[in-house]
């Protein structure tokens, strides 16, 4: 476990990591990523159980990135996690690099590959009623992207993890509250998301996604409860770059160079 200050620290590094990733590939998706990466940062560095030289070991937590789009940020954390060396960020989005624009288990440290959205949340209920048949005491971590809710199938498998009081699964929402081409509850309004969860015998639990200190107040609780788990985090798309913060826009797309060095500089300054 880290401190605070450790975590807050890891943060800068890692937003600075997707920035250049992104960059360097020309294509990416720094929006959804720089949302999430304060939520990774716990997960990977604070609370999850996992050994990068034993990336099968069979008690390790399980993470699924049900929102695969945000590669950047999760790949960045592999990295830094020592799943394998920071040099290769480099070669995100090239032709016949392992870092493809979507997880996939080719890469050490990922389970599955996902980026078709909505499909995380059954995977991660697979992987739960797996550990309790292997009677294994792993946990199931699932980032979602508040957008996906819009997914039935997400319901369902809310349904079934209430349903079979799955206590081995905790599900992330990033609630940055865009889409890739609007706000998402312009498309389709998915609150009271707390209140829906309930509904499905789940206990939920609301943090910021950008105060570390919250953020492990919400994996603490998460711990003490029996049954599935669902953390809302309220996230800023693009939190850290000014130009990006709330902007459409940045879903898929990569900073210039004279983007670039703005944005580094604020990450580092922030």
């Amino acid at each position: 476990m880290k401190s605070i200050e450790e975590l807050q620290s890891l943060t800068k590094e890692l937003r600075e990591d997707i920035l250049t990733t992104v960059h360097g590939a020309k294509s990416g998706h720094p929006g959804g990523s720089l949302s999430a990466i304060d939520i990774l940062t716990v997960l990977f560095f604070d609370e999850m159980n996992y050994d990068p030289a034993h990336p099968e070991k069979p008690d390790r937590d399980r993470f699924i990135l049900s929102k695969g789009h945000a590669t950047p940020g999760y790949y960045s954390v592999l990295s830094k996690a020592g799943f394998f060396p920071k040099s290769e960020l480099a070669t995100f989005r090239k032709l016949e690099s392992r870092l493809t624009g979507h997880p996939h288990p080719k890469i050490p440290g990922v389970e599955i590959a996902t980026g078709s959205l909505g499909q995380g949340l059954s995977v991660g209920n697979g992987m739960a009623m797996c550990a309790k048949l292997d009677n294994l005491p792993y946990k199931v971590f699932v980032l979602m992207g508040d957008g996906e809710l819009q997914e039935g199938q997400v319901w369902e498998a809310a349904m079934t993890a209430g349903f079979r009081r799955l206590n081995n699964i905790v599900a992330i929402v990033d609630h940055n509250k865009l889409a890739q081409d609007s706000s998402v509850s312009e498309l389709k309004d998915i609150e009271p998301i707390d209140q829906k969860f309930k509904a499905f015998g789940w206990h939920t639990i609301r943090i910021d996604g950008h105060d570390i200190a919250d953020i492990k107040r919400g994996f603490e609780e998460a711990r003490s409860i029996d049954k599935p788990v669902v953390i809302i985090a309220s996230t800023i798309k693009g939190k850290g770059v000014s130009f990006m913060e709330n902007q459409l826009g940045w879903h898929g797309k990569a900073p210039n160079d004279e983007q670039l060095q703005q944005a580094l500089a604020e990450v580092r300054n922030g």
